[in-house]
């Protein structure tokens, strides 16, 4: 009896050292546990058992987990729910899945929270079909109207580009949490659905729903996404009243977020408010920015601040510091900090920084080069690089590689019709008309669309779109009119004249003027000029790459002729460096100082 009563009163007191040593990750001390209980006879104990799992999993050791959960002589719900989750978040879906299945051959008994775990283990997996199965299996049990596994499989519908589906499942909950409206939010920003995002955030707004980091965090990505600066300032607003704007995590998608949309002062001023942190992440967020925004002295002095303050750059910080070298041109700088990153840092290169210096010598002209470093680099070339070297023959008039650039792109993206064209206009610059006719008709024939080129401008919280030649917007005429009247103020006081050279047409001189004049990027802007006020910035936004009237080096001649005519300055900015298929155009304009 006495040893009865022993065992009794010391129980409790393991239980509590167990749960201590898993909310502590303390494995050791849970081990020393374990060997007391086996000491002690109180290893099958049902209630024990399970702490024990849960005590391994957190501290994650899953087959210590396992072993466990194997020598139980009895189990309850608990423990298969305990053993399934233990597998779920140490990354073992897949087992969790098999256990599943296992639990059910034994016709053993489950609770929306198993199925809700399995989900989630889907959900990880990115696997539609046993998420599908997975649901029809909820609604056969009547477990699909439950909080938590609606939660689970709008998630895992979500993040297997299912986005309709978690919708659906989203707008049929009877009942909602915030872990609800967070994970349908950060489900259309993952699906690049931003404007539905901002949409459900205001019906959140409206219902008097709390704010988390999460949601916070899912909106601001939404909003870089579109580009829309005043959005941007608004939640930037309710991470500070909340007290989430001091969280780096939220200080970091901030910065990346006014880099997106065009106002690099106001990222400096987060990332100056947050600069004493040291979080690598952090910085390479500043860093980034400046890139996106052609600013390499900023870089490279930020570069040696970072380092300065005990923080080692890592491959992130390089792809930006590269990127900039090749955008500004900076072959010496770029071939410098390549070096630098390897004999100071320790930075293995990888195929982005690779493709960078192939990017920094094609857009040099070095394209031969470009080529031989292609060959003898030790990672596997990307798509990208033979982008970059295929731009770079348009750009530089080269018409040795094209075609061995080409076929690569071919072969690597099958489905990108942006490939044909560049080849196509290649072609075009040279003249070669009968090449030009090959290329579209093959372009033609395939089953490869061109995405058209459109841009947007935010306007009083409402995005507007417009294509080439636009003429469904309510106020076509009033734009086609401005900016007619815009161009033709500038031929007549400056002189300007469209670069025909940009269009790859073979029509006559004329025609390439009129198809130059009504870009989607011009039309955007002029209903900028139309909205807003003098002063305030105007951010248009490309889902292609920029024409080359608007972005080439004889460009820069049409901007200061348009300084000189609106009595401005004009800021253009160039957001995705790494990905020229999703260029945005930022112009920002303030009083031209007397």
């Amino acid at each position: 009896m006495q040893c009865l009563w022993t065992r009794t009163q010391i129980l409790p007191h393991l239980h509590q050292v167990l749960q201590l040593c898993a909310r502590n990750i303390d494995p050791i001390k849970g081990k020393a546990s374990h060997a007391k209980i086996i000491q002690m006879g109180l290893q099958q104990d049902t209630l024990t058992s399970n702490m024990l799992i849960n005590m391994y999993s957190k501290c994650n050791l899953i087959v210590s987990a396992r072993q466990v959960f194997d020598q139980m002589c009895e189990r309850t719900l608990v423990s298969w729910n305990t053993m399934i989750s233990a597998y779920t978040q140490n990354g073992n879906e897949q087992e969790a899945l098999t256990l599943f299945v296992h639990m059910r051959k034994q016709e053993n008994s489950y609770s929306e929270f198993t199925v809700s775990a399995i989900v989630c283990a889907c959900a990880v997996k990115r696997d539609v079909l046993k998420c599908k199965q997975l649901h029809a299996f909820a609604i056969k049990v009547s477990v699909d109207s439950n909080m938590f596994v609606g939660n689970a499989l709008l998630d895992v519908y979500a993040k297997c580009d299912l986005v309709k589906d978690s919708c659906q499942i989203f707008e049929c909950m009877l009942e909602r949490n915030d872990v609800s409206w967070s994970s349908m939010i950060a489900g259309y920003v993952l699906n690049e659905h931003y404007e539905e995002a901002l949409r459900l955030f205001h019906k959140a707004q409206l219902m008097g729903l709390e704010h988390s980091q999460f949601t916070l965090s899912s909106i601001v990505c939404a909003v870089a996404g579109l580009g829309a600066l005043i959005k941007g300032k608004l939640v930037h607003a309710i991470l500070c009243k909340t007290g989430f704007g001091t969280n780096y995590f939220a200080a970091t998608s901030l910065i990346d977020m006014y880099a997106k949309c065009g106002s690099i002062r106001d990222a400096y001023s987060v990332f100056s408010g947050m600069m004493g942190l040291k979080n690598v992440a952090l910085w390479n967020a500043m860093i980034s920015g400046f890139a996106k925004h052609a600013h390499s002295m900023e870089v490279m002095i930020l570069l040696e601040k970072m380092q300065q303050a005990g923080i080692q750059p890592n491959e992130i910080t390089y792809v930006s510091v590269l990127s900039v070298c090749g955008h500004m041109g900076l072959v010496e700088d770029g071939e410098k900090y390549f070096k630098l990153m390897v004999t100071e840092h320790n930075v293995v290169p990888n195929e982005l920084h690779y493709s960078c210096m192939v990017d920094i010598l094609g857009r040099a002209g070095l394209i031969n080069e470009a080529y031989d470093l292609i060959k003898k680099m030790p990672v596997e070339t990307t798509a990208s690089m033979w982008g970059s070297i295929l731009a770079s023959c348009r750009n530089h008039a080269n018409i040795k590689f094209p075609e061995i650039a080409a076929k690569h792109l071919f072969e690597m993206e099958p489905d990108n019709a942006g490939n044909h064209i560049l080849l196509s206009n290649i072609y075009a610059a040279n003249k070669n008309w009968e090449e030009v006719a090959k290329v579209r008709k093959l372009l033609k024939d395939s089953v490869v669309k061109k995405e058209k080129g459109k841009s947007w401008i935010e306007i009083k919280d409402k995005v507007h779109s417009f294509m080439v030649g636009e003429g469904q917007h309510p106020r076509t005429a009033e734009i086609y009119s401005k900016l007619d009247d815009l161009i033709q103020e500038m031929k007549d006081k400056h002189g300007y004249e469209a670069e025909i050279e940009h269009d790859l047409h073979d029509v006559e001189k004329s025609r390439k003027q009129e198809l130059l004049r009504h870009h989607s990027e011009k039309l955007a802007f002029t209903f900028g000029l139309i909205c807003l006020p003098l002063g305030a910035p105007i951010t248009v936004m490309k889902n292609l790459r920029i024409c080359g009237d608007w972005s080439s080096g004889d460009c820069r001649t049409m901007l200061d002729q348009l300084t000189n005519a609106l009595h401005t300055l004009v800021y253009l900015v160039q957001n995705s460096l790494k990905q020229p298929e999703a260029e945005k155009l930022a112009m920002q304009m303030h009083p031209k100082d007397a």
